[in-house]
């Protein structure tokens, strides 16, 4: 029996998680659709990669601490020469892809003619492929950079990327994480955000989230910020601390943040409780940031500037 579409499709989106740019997200998406229109069954292995994931896995086969943590391991074979912050993959704007079976059982990784037909599709819709490289071969690996460095990226450089395809089609080559869906509902209908809501978090919802975050400090502490989506210091300086046993809107928006970073709070009931103080802590020791498991000015901040 063969592979349904909507299986490759939702097995990807789970690998290349929350943090990957939209338009690399769908475009992937997008390249999996098409090869499966001509018989090829393609699954995405690997897409955002945090910095202490780059970390883990440069540090195999070789001596190498990030942080202050050991992660060498010299058991196992060297896979990059990309130390964190030097892979396209920890900004959210690579991918690595497989083909597999009719069936979609088994993985193959053989770079044989329906591997490069899959590049080619890729190429299309304006990645570029590992395998072309000159020196080092990577040929599960599709990037967009926007022609962006990796300093840059680093110091905040946000790529100007766009769609190859019709935006429209999105919704129909996968609905994206349901949870987001539902965010995206929500900051339509209480905000008035009239964002896309298509499952995926990019830079429109981040700018809905921050414009609801700025109502709510104006309509709860009278903060009069201008609601224009913007994370400037008039927003920054109106921040308030949100700690276990808070309950509203505010609270609603911190959940929905940390889920879209990758740290699910639970339901978003918009209730501070245990769900919501744990996801918040492994936020806040992942990001380097205190661990007090309270959300004030220096959670906000890294989780929106």
């Amino acid at each position: 029996m063969t592979v349904a579409l909507q299986t490759l499709l939702d097995k990807s989106v789970k690998k290349m998680g929350t943090g990957m740019n939209p338009v690399v997200k769908a475009s992937a998406l997008e390249m999996i659709e098409r090869a499966y229109n001509e018989g090829i069954y393609v699954q995405i292995s690997a897409g955002h990669r945090s910095l202490e994931e780059q970390a883990a896995l440069y540090g195999q086969g070789r001596v190498y601490s990030y942080n202050g943590k050991n992660y060498s391991n010299l058991a196992k074979p060297n896979v990059t020469n990309a130390k964190p912050g030097q892979s396209y993959h920890n900004f959210g704007l690579a991918i690595d892809f497989f083909t597999v079976s009719d069936d979609g059982k088994k993985a193959n990784w053989t770079v044989n003619s329906k591997w490069q037909r899959v590049a080619a599709i890729g190429k299309d819709l304006g990645f570029k492929w590992g395998g072309d490289w000159s020196s080092f071969k990577d040929y599960p690996h599709l990037e967009m950079t926007g022609g962006l460095s990796y300093s840059q990226l680093q110091a905040g450089k946000e790529p100007q990327l766009t769609f190859k395809f019709e935006k429209t089609d999105i919704p129909k080559i996968s609905k994206g994480d349901t949870h987001i869906i539902s965010m995206q509902k929500t900051l339509n209908s209480r905000y008035k955000a009239a964002i896309s809501v298509d499952g995926f978090y990019g830079p429109e919802t981040r700018s809905a989230l921050i414009k609801a975050l700025q109502t709510e400090l104006n309509k709860q502490f009278n903060k009069k910020l201008a609601v224009d989506g913007k994370w400037g210091p008039k927003t920054k300086t109106a921040l308030v601390t949100v700690k276990k046993g808070a309950a509203g809107n505010i609270t609603w928006i911190l959940q929905a943040a940390l889920y879209m970073e990758g740290f699910n709070p639970g339901p978003l009931d918009a209730e501070f409780g245990e769900n919501t103080e744990m996801a918040l802590f492994k936020y806040q020791k992942a990001s380097k940031i205190s661990a007090d498991k309270q959300a004030g000015k220096e959670t906000w901040n890294e989780l929106f500037a």
